[in-house]
């Protein structure tokens, strides 16, 4: 049985390289990480496991992959670049692989919060094109941290949030408990909470969770953070209430577009502190993602 890593780019092509072991299935690594769909049949040539970073594979183009069995997508949002149950019609299985950067994902959501709070990202802006903002920033000790969604990730950013002197409340769609965190329904977590941090997967539940009307019962001057997946929030909704104030700062590692446009009007906005896609991009979470990612090879090959 082979398998082809599609889309690698070269830091988690090293890190393959480095994990791979004695007995191992062989897996072909493809130093490109911006191939189209279309290129997935050439590039697979018949083998049985694709191993994918960030390619959609839309379920026509699975079709033509001959030999196709096995999707090992690295992350837990494959939902975003290909449809599961279609590709399980089609007899291909899509593993996920989880909790591989949850410390990091936390990091930067921690980190995005921080940076809105105080509005570095705006004053750094300005100051390179030679005006000196100064902005009155929010002083996060004491204030109510709301997490939407609370699986790993979430847990993390409640412990940091916690050991900084934040009150911390989460909503869950399941039952949940975490020493110190109080879990409450969403729209209280909206309504009380001085930020807001997204922690949910996308599926057709949360697609859309966060609109216009909930967006509305947040807290005036609230801070918003998205390091889940873009379509959880109503963006043009988003957008309205950053325009308006009701959204105090927003900071945002996920798009609807990926890569963001620069025309797109969150460009245009001061108002909001943007990473691309970067919160799990750190060398400890790689090498769990590519160790989780050679577990599902070598697990594959022995069914």
């Amino acid at each position: 049985m082979r398998g082809v890593f599609v889309d690698a780019n070269e830091s988690l092509a090293v890190v393959i390289e480095r994990l791979e072991r004695p007995g191992d299935p062989k897996v072909r690594i493809n130093r490109d990480p911006d191939i189209t769909p279309e290129q997935y049949p050439a590039i697979l040539d018949g083998a049985e496991i694709a191993i994918v970073d960030h390619t959609a594979l839309p379920t026509e183009v699975a079709k033509q992959c001959s030999g196709l069995k096995h999707v090992v997508f690295l992350g837990t949002g494959a939902r975003s670049y290909m449809n599961p149950e279609e590709l399980a019609e089609l007899g291909i299985s899509v593993h996920l692989i989880k909790g591989y950067g949850d410390t990091a994902v936390a990091e930067s959501a921690i980190a995005l919060m921080w940076s809105s709070a105080r509005v570095i990202a705006q004053m750094d802006r300005e100051m390179r094109a030679g005006n000196w903002l100064r902005e009155d920033g929010t002083q996060l000790t004491g204030k109510t941290l709301g997490l939407v969604g609370f699986g790993g990730i979430a847990a993390e950013v409640a412990r940091i949030a916690l050991g900084s002197g934040m009150t911390v409340i989460a909503w869950n769609r399941s039952p949940k408990a975490y020493p110190g965190v109080e879990f409450v329904d969403l729209d209280t977590v909206l309504g009380k909470s001085d930020v807001v941090s997204i922690h949910l997967l996308l599926n057709d539940e949360t697609r859309g969770l966060v609109t216009r009307e909930k967006i509305a019962k947040m807290k005036p001057g609230v801070i918003l953070v998205n390091t889940a997946r873009a379509a959880i929030v109503d963006e043009e909704a988003m957008i309205d209430a950053l325009k308006s104030g009701h959204i105090r700062h927003a900071g945002l590692d996920v798009f609807n577009t990926e890569p963001l446009p620069k025309d797109h009007p969150l460009t245009k906005i001061p108002n909001v502190t943007l990473s691309a896609h970067s919160a799990f991009r750190t060398p400890e979470a790689s090498e769990n993602l590519i160790h989780a990612a050679w577990e599902h090879c070598r697990r594959i090959v022995k069914e």
